[in-house]
């Protein structure tokens, strides 16, 4: 197993690299950087006329090393990344990049956490309670919800919630994780029921669509599952129809949602991201969508790397997960 797992990690160190290289190209090529917004941001206060606000910020671009080349920049930050885990510095949020990422990601990948393990155990008991009941209401109606969590997008779902919220309903706290009595207090249930306040329609809408996926995919392996011989013969031992289902059919129906697992990750993340821009949380989605909009290369190029990151790392998982339930795979990965 340690000889599988050291061969995963191997073959995701290039590819890593590899979407660094791509990633850094795409954010370096639309025209501007963040000497450009800062001329613009002294011109649009007006204490400066044009040719005082362009000296200004090509005095910035140099001392920066903006006006490298895009191969330099992306070498220095790369080596220090590798060298010293410097992931340079951040021109808007005026602090390192590492504390920006510090920041906000414990927060997202905490939120996508949650929304997974939900999405996970609601979708697989959706499916099988849906596969058991097929052709009945039920199963009609689980299909129709997994129908719309899969096709209606995260962003129009965070577009309504906040219509319905402001407009109806009169909330008036959207874009924080805590009222402010509570922001600088210590945990307390009366603090936990607040950031659960905060943060419910996200992790709703996030978990939506993973329990849509999860519990269609789980209905259409169930059903083939319990059409398969051995379930008729567990059947025939006498075995009660509740025994067959949970200790031989969801067993095996289970390894597609496994191999999900890959990618669920990422799915979670994306789901959190449209919605966290959405309802302006301090987490990585905004962070992401102001840097771009500045042109503070590293802060975007940090948070795409770690992004991929995570879509490798949930392979490995899946790797892993499945090789510990299918020796199989393990025979054939060289484990």
């Amino acid at each position: 197993m340690l000889r599988f797992l050291l061969m995963r990690l191997g073959a995701a160190i290039p590819v890593l690299l590899i979407l660094s290289i791509v990633t850094f190209a795409i954010i370096q090529a639309p025209p501007g950087d963040y000497a450009d917004y800062i001329r613009s941001q002294l011109m649009n206060q007006g204490g400066a006329s044009f040719a005082q606000a362009q000296e200004q910020a090509e005095a910035y671009r140099i001392e920066h090393g903006l006006d490298q080349p895009m191969i330099i920049q992306y070498f220095d930050w790369i080596t220090g990344i590798v060298t010293r885990g410097d992931f340079g510095y951040s021109f808007y949020y005026n602090k390192p990049v590492a504390e920006v990422v510090g920041e906000r990601l414990p927060r997202t990948l905490a939120l996508a956490l949650v929304c997974h393990i939900l999405a996970s155990i609601l979708g697989i008991t959706f499916g099988i309670w849906a596969a058991t009941r097929q052709y009945s209401w039920v199963d009609n109606l689980l299909s129709a919800i997994s129908f719309l969590g899969m096709t209606i997008p995260r962003f129009l779902m965070a577009l309504v919630m906040v219509y319905l919220m402001v407009f109806h309903f009169n909330v008036s706290e959207i874009g924080s994780f805590f009222s402010p009595q509570y922001g600088g207090a210590p945990w307390s249930f009366a603090k936990f029921a607040d950031l659960v306040s905060h943060i419910w329609p996200v992790v709703a809408i996030a978990v939506f669509g993973g329990l849509a996926y999860n519990m269609r995919v789980m209905r259409g392996n169930l059903l083939d599952t319990l059409n398969a011989q051995y379930i008729e013969t567990a059947r025939a031992k006498g075995l009660s129809e509740s025994a067959v289902i949970l200790r031989h059919a969801v067993p095996n129906a289970v390894h597609p949602l496994i191999m999900y697992q890959g990618v669920v990750l990422p799915y979670m993340l994306s789901g959190e991201i449209e919605t966290a821009i959405i309802f302006s949380l301090p987490t990585v989605g905004p962070a992401i969508v102001g840097s771009m909009a500045v042109g503070d290369v590293y802060v975007t190029a940090t948070f795409m790397m770690v992004l991929a990151a995570t879509l490798i790392i949930g392979n490995i998982i899946a790797d892993m997960l499945l090789a510990l339930l299918d020796p199989r795979v393990r025979e054939f990965g060289g484990a």
